[in-house]
């Protein structure tokens, strides 16, 4: 008798148990009903035939798209570096918390009075995280003074940085990379050379001269007459070797171009990151200025916009919906750092990367992850001290599915194959099989010795398949894209 209750106690204990577990928010089967074993086999097969995986690691996490149910997993609970794969959770907290609709303002203020076309106080530029804010867009504000009758300030151009706090930089970030464009410094007031919105850098195009000996021609985007760029290219003749190269003085704005281009060659583009970010936008801010006939009376520089000041202009940035096709199809580093900033700033009042961190934490909570388990330092993945799981990322790429704003985050996702650069972005040079040719949106990442890739596929069966393949210690990274490749269109052929 005693052993029949102590039995029924047992089971009784066993059922709360399964009932506690099952309070988990987005709980998740743990293995898939139905015929996955021709998948599994063909992937362990198709795994231990890859020689350069020897003395790596592999994280993979395999589920069907719409159950969420485990096909297949190696090593998926293992935190790994994800590198730029930790972009799909900073665009998620970022869409989750902000809205497809979200902006972020650039906003001119005064704290003087307009009287005759005379503004008597200074003129301050505060910016509020804008990376895509762009040469023309400061053109168009001031024509916008101009055409409010401004012609002249009894004054000074402040530019109002103060929106985040000043640390440019991720705590990881290699000194030598703080003058690449995916290194560049995060700002409150930044600006892009162009519409693929690398914030916080110049783009310099250079092109041959007419003829061996001349130096190249270039071209520097935003055009402002201030920059401190010194040419010492030169162009060769036609059988030569193009090596031009943009270096950066570190912890100066001071930018030599240097190498050969030969003659007849197209130009090259390279994007260099820039010392200043809100100086930069005041040089060009106080040229836009000039050409409206505005002119000035004191100094142009950084500062703080005073409490009382009015604002007098609003400029708006392209919604959240369409900054995240340039994060995540571009695989953008300062978008990033900047959405992670925001999150800070709107949920707890400090745009930081210690507060931006946390709210991303929190919004991982809430779509089941284990958060206890991860280290995050940034939100573009370049720190190479990121650690989460393959689960993670699977887990997270299922449960969004249902939010409202899923559709604006496919949509930013890379799309196999295709050539269209705002479309494939860094797939568009893979996955072109016939199985796999517009059937893969998914993430790529790479940093020294590592590799990953996270998305969805369309099989040729019609099923679809979540997957998320995370490579550490490779001895080539670029050997990790031919294998995650070859995992796809195993799953693709399905």
């Amino acid at each position: 008798m005693k052993r029949q209750k102590l039995v029924l106690l047992l089971i009784i204990l066993g059922i709360l148990v399964v009932q506690l577990n099952g309070t988990k928010p987005y709980e998740l089967e743990v293995h898939a009903q139905g015929n996955t074993e021709d998948v599994e086999a063909e992937l362990n097969k198709l795994l231990t035939s890859m020689p350069k995986l020897k003395g790596s690691l592999a994280g993979i996490s395999i589920r069907d798209q719409s159950s969420g149910q485990v096909v297949y997993e190696q090593m998926a609970h293992t935190r790994l570096a994800p590198a730029s794969n930790l972009k799909l959770l900073t665009a998620a907290a970022a869409l989750s918390v902000l809205g497809s609709d979200y902006t972020f303002d650039t906003v001119i203020y005064t704290d003087g009075k307009l009287v005759n076309g005379v503004l008597s106080g200074d003129l301050y530029v505060k910016g509020k995280g804008d990376t895509t804010l762009l040469q023309s867009d400061l053109e168009n504000i001031a024509k916008s003074l101009h055409d409010k009758g401004i012609k002249k300030i009894n004054g000074s151009i402040i530019g109002d940085a103060s929106w985040y706090d000043d640390v440019p930089y991720s705590i990881d970030l290699a000194w030598s990379d703080e003058s690449t464009y995916y290194g560049a410094p995060v700002s409150g007031l930044t600006m892009s050379p162009d519409k693929e919105y690398d914030a916080g850098t110049i783009l310099i195009k250079a092109s041959p001269g007419a003829n061996a000996g001349n130096p190249a021609k270039l071209t520097i985007k935003p055009s402002v007459s201030n920059l401190d760029i010194a040419n010492r290219t030169s162009t060769v003749n036609k059988d030569g070797k193009e090596d031009i190269q943009s270096v950066r003085k570190h912890g100066e704005d001071s930018i030599t171009i240097k190498g050969d281009i030969p003659v007849g060659s197209g130009a090259t583009k390279s994007w260099v990151a820039i010392e200043n970010p809100p100086e930069l936008v005041l040089n060009v801010f106080q040229q836009a200025l000039t050409n409206q006939g505005i002119t000035w009376t004191g100094e142009v520089k950084e500062g703080i916009t005073p409490e009382l000041s009015t604002p007098i202009h609003v400029h708006k940035s392209l919604p959240l919906s369409k900054i995240v096709v340039p994060f995540l199809k571009l695989s953008n580093n300062t978008i990033g750092e900047t959405l992670l900033k925001e999150l800070g700033k709107v949920e707890k009042g400090e745009g930081s990367f210690e507060k931006g961190v946390a709210v991303l934490k929190e919004q991982m909570k809430k779509f089941g992850l284990d958060t206890s388990g991860m280290l995050i330092r940034d939100g573009s993945g370049i720190s190479p001290i990121d650690l989460i799981t393959a689960n993670d990322l699977s887990t997270l790429l299922f449960c969004i599915q249902k939010e409202a704003w899923f559709s604006d985050y496919e949509k930013a996702l890379p799309v196999s194959g295709n050539k269209d650069r705002m479309i494939g972005g860094t797939l568009r040079n893979r996955l072109q099989s016939e199985n796999t040719l517009g059937k893969v949106k998914a993430k790529t990442g790479t940093l020294s010795a590592v590799s990953s890739l996270s998305g969805y596929v369309e099989s040729k069966s019609g099923k679809s398949y979540i997957f998320s393949i995370m490579l550490n210690h490779l001895i080539d990274e670029s050997s990790g894209k031919m294998m995650e490749d070859q995992i796809v269109e195993l799953l693709a052929s399905h």
